[in-house]
């Protein structure tokens, strides 16, 4: 009776006797992951790195080779510079070339020319382009995209083409053999490129930067001036040194619209000829020589022309 009471207080299911034995947890073996062939990464990665450098390195010849060995033949005698098969090292080392070239009447005048001409060309160029890319950046209206699209187009118009009627202009208004007159033409070059460099650094620059300009009571100029321009600093200076090569190197407008009082270096480079052709020394000396100014030039501004060409990659 006690047993059946018992079964029937439980609920009609008799007592297990015994606990069943309990298990051992089973054991979580971790999954097996995919190999990563550490050497292969490592061996593609050098791949790539060597790969990169030989391609540097081509580059660096492509384009340092043609300067080498112009400074290489300046430092020739004036019989190795003409020497068939041509030798890249001079055989023999002389300072003659320089000594020729530096004391020939009118370098040192040409020199101050390319010098005035280039310094006004750029600065024109830049008080042009500054207000006429923010213009059209900042207003997006349709006759400032005609405007630039146009830019473009004159940029395209060979030098020639416009070289001949420049000359004569210049002559009618009296400028014939100024520089003045070769920095007006070589503004015509160097403008086109310098509204679209600006345009670009513009476009990089948050108007919320000119909105709390004029907030805190500064005009459109005023925000242009003491905000915006600060900020496109870099990019100012990489335009300054396209419009300054672009007039420092031209020579076609020179060779139209100069005679003797404002000859630029590479007219009189051109003009070095003897009585048995070019000589080749001096010409190689001199060109040299009129390298260095652009050289220093672009290594006072390498910070500037490096904050330039990254305006606007980072944003937020």
């Amino acid at each position: 009776m006690r047993v059946a009471e018992r079964i029937k207080h439980d609920g009609g299911t008799p007592a297990k006797a015994a606990a069943a034995p309990s298990l051992p947890p089973a054991v979580v073996r971790p999954r097996k992951r995919r190999g990563v062939n550490r050497e292969g990464l490592e061996a593609g990665r050098r791949s790539t790195r060597t790969l990169l450098w030989i391609l540097l390195a081509a580059a660096m010849v492509l384009y340092g080779f043609p300067f080498l060995y112009l400074l290489f033949t300046s430092f020739k005698t004036p019989i190795d510079t003409i020497a068939v098969p041509p030798t890249i090292l001079p055989k023999e080392w002389t300072l003659e070339n320089y000594t020729n070239a530096l004391g020939r009447i009118g370098v040192l005048a040409s020199f101050i020319n390319s010098i005035q001409t280039a310094i006004i060309s750029t600065v024109l160029s830049l008080v042009l382009a500054v207000p006429a890319a923010y213009g059209i950046t900042r207003y997006k209206t349709l006759s400032g995209r005609i405007f630039i699209m146009a830019a473009l187009v004159t940029r395209m118009v060979p030098p020639v083409a416009i070289g001949i009627p420049l000359a004569s202009m210049m002559g009618t208004l009296g400028l014939s053999d100024t520089p003045i007159a070769l920095s007006i033409a070589h503004t015509t070059i160097s403008l086109p490129l310098s509204i679209w460099l600006m345009s670009s650094f513009f476009e990089a620059v948050p108007k919320d930067l000119e909105e709390a300009a004029t907030v805190d009571g500064c005009s459109r100029l005023g925000a242009l001036w003491r905000v915006v321009i600060p900020v496109v600093s870099g990019g100012i200076a990489v335009t300054a040194i396209f419009a300054f090569l672009a007039s420092w190197n031209e020579f076609l407008f020179a060779l139209l619209m100069t005679a003797i009082r404002s000859q630029t270096t590479p007219v009189v480079i051109a003009n070095f000829q003897t009585q048995f052709g070019l000589d080749w020394g001096s010409m190689t000396a001199l060109a040299a020589v009129y390298s260095i100014p652009v050289i220093l030039l672009t290594l006072l501004l390498q910070r500037k022309i490096v904050a330039g060409m990254t305006l606007g990659a980072v944003k937020g």
